[in-house]
């Protein structure tokens, strides 16, 4: 990676590790369009990059997090969800043109700030 790209690497990761560790979640949608701004990454190789950035980003902020409480059984249901739908994206997600994967993002981010405003 060239030395100007490492370090734009370097400035999404803080601010996907910033938004994650405020909100619990949420680096990649900062993560994407950071390392697509940032370095000369093509958008095949960024997604796959933020899912493994957000996936560390999650481990670490659960394990320094004060005051996070939970029981593993609460969470096992979910667990299992969201490995089924990883699993049907990974497998079917390629298929979908990228335009429509964006326009799909953007509906659910607008759907959740909404939901969250009011």
């Amino acid at each position: 990676m060239i030395h100007h790209q490492y370090w734009g690497a370097v400035l999404a990761g803080i601010g996907a590790g910033i938004v994650t560790g405020l909100f619990g979640t949420g680096g990649g949608m900062v993560l994407v369009p950071l390392l697509g701004l940032l370095t000369s990454a093509k958008e095949e190789e960024i997604f796959p990059c933020s899912i493994c950035v957000t996936l560390t980003l999650c481990i670490v902020t659960l394990i320094f997090m004060p005051g996070i409480h939970f029981e593993i059984t609460q969470v096992l249901p979910y667990l299992l969800g969201s490995a089924i739908g990883g699993l049907a994206a990974g497998i079917w997600g390629c298929k979908i043109p990228v335009l429509w994967l964006h326009r799909i993002l953007g509906a659910f981010v607008l759907w959740g700030g909404i939901r969250y405003l009011c």
